[in-house]
């Protein structure tokens, strides 16, 4: 049977179509492959690692491909960028973990203080429990209140005592190894044994009497450490063994943490005194300086000097016999051989000035061939004193005469 010339055609283009695709399909892998193709995990490694080599390597996402992050943004991403340290302005992950400290090295006078309670603790301690006690310090931090308090290891005891002149409360914190230590001492144990813990009780009354002679002993030390920068007075308020009722201030409130080390050949412990910033605050400017004795604007010698100075320094007074406004066109029209008449009385007393600064008033004289005036009144002191100047902090006060 004879097929229709037109699907005859039909059929040679759509095979003729077909040959043309299945060349040009093959002139594409031809010019894409590689001349030696490799395969296998070796080959496949190798083309990763040069993936990732190039920063090439992506990751199929919805909103398209990411690159791998570099060094620099990671570090600028967690705010630990070496190229822009600033201590006032941290960010990221650091911003976050430096909000839980505060810094204490504006006080850098605590570090002298804390030095000398170490030498008179080591001294007042020996007397104590009558053996070779070293002590230490091991470090000085801030803190937040209620962080150190949830840090506190137990069993321990708690010292609340009070600072009269600054009106405020600090605590002490002796840790059971010292505790134990310093009652095995005081009971006279012998050395080279370590002393028994009895975990899961209570410290008796003779213990906590114990240790509250020891911690007076430390506050006794304390006073005099900071006796030269200001003389207060310590004293035990009372003893807690639970933190939470040792609350001194409130838990997001900054404090100084000192933390003392205390052997006794074997056996020993560790002691933290810690003061909030409220407590030290009415010292403040004392523990600002950077040396003891330090000096703040004004100073003694100069001020001597300088009185010394002005005491001989030499002024030009003026001799004031009479003065009136009188208007200009009267002193205009006055001629040659005019009186002006002087509301004045022959024994009125003469004004003595300095500028414009009143000082005294005498009397007219002569004294040989010079005209002289004779003090009738004391100086007239000034209305604002120096007190009611540093108040209003010496801008645009003049001391002028009453």
């Amino acid at each position: 049977m004879a097929q229709p010339k037109d699907q005859i055609d039909q059929d040679a283009l759509a095979a003729e179509w077909g040959v043309a695709l299945e060349a040009e399909q093959e002139a594409a892998e031809a010019v894409s492959a590689p001349a030696e193709p490799e395969s296998g995990p070796e080959a496949m490694a190798a083309h990763w690692a040069a993936m990732v080599d190039d920063g090439q390597f992506l990751s199929n996402t919805k909103g398209g491909a990411e690159r791998v992050l570099t060094q620099e943004e990671i570090d600028s991403l967690l705010g630990f960028s070496l190229a822009d340290i600033s201590l006032n302005d941290n960010s990221g992950i650091r911003a976050i973990i430096d909000s839980a400290m505060v810094s204490y090295e504006r006080l850098p006078m605590l570090e002298i203080v804390f030095d000398r309670l170490v030498r008179l603790m080591t001294t007042s301690l020996r007397n104590f429990t009558s053996d070779n006690v070293e002590v230490s310090l091991d470090r000085i931090t801030s803190v937040r209140f209620g962080d150190y308090l949830n840090s506190i290891p137990l069993p321990a005891i708690l010292a609340v005592f009070k600072a009269e002149e600054w009106e405020n409360s600090g605590l002490v914190t002796v840790n059971s190894s010292l505790i134990y230590s310093i009652i095995d001492v005081l009971l006279g144990g012998r050395r080279g044994q370590t002393a028994i813990r009895i975990e899961g009780r209570p410290y008796t009354t003779i213990e906590t009497n114990l240790v509250k002679r020891m911690i007076e002993v430390v506050l006794a030390d304390a006073e005099l450490a900071f006796k030269p920068l200001s003389p207060v007075k310590l004293n035990i308020d009372r003893l807690e063994t639970n933190p939470r009722f040792a609350a001194i201030s409130r838990p997001a409130n900054a404090a100084i943490l000192v933390r003392l080390r205390i052997d006794m050949e074997d056996r020993g412990g560790s002691i933290e005194l810690l003061l909030p910033y409220a407590t030290i605050e009415p010292i403040r400017d004392v523990l600002l300086q950077m040396f003891m004795g330090e000096k703040f604007g004004r100073d003694p010698t100069w001020e001597g000097h300088l009185a010394t100075e002005i005491g001989q320094a030499e002024i030009a007074v003026d001799a004031v016999l009479y003065e009136a406004r009188l208007p200009l066109k009267r002193m205009m029209n006055l001629d040659v051989g005019d009186t002006l008449m002087l509301d004045l009385k022959p024994d009125a007393l003469v004004i003595v000035r300095c500028g414009n600064v009143t000082l005294t008033e005498g009397r007219m004289g002569r004294v040989g061939d010079r005209v002289a005036v004779r003090i009738a009144k004391p100086l007239r002191k000034p209305s604002t004193t120096f007190a009611m100047f540093e108040t209003a902090g010496g801008s645009g006060n003049r001391m002028e005469a009453s």
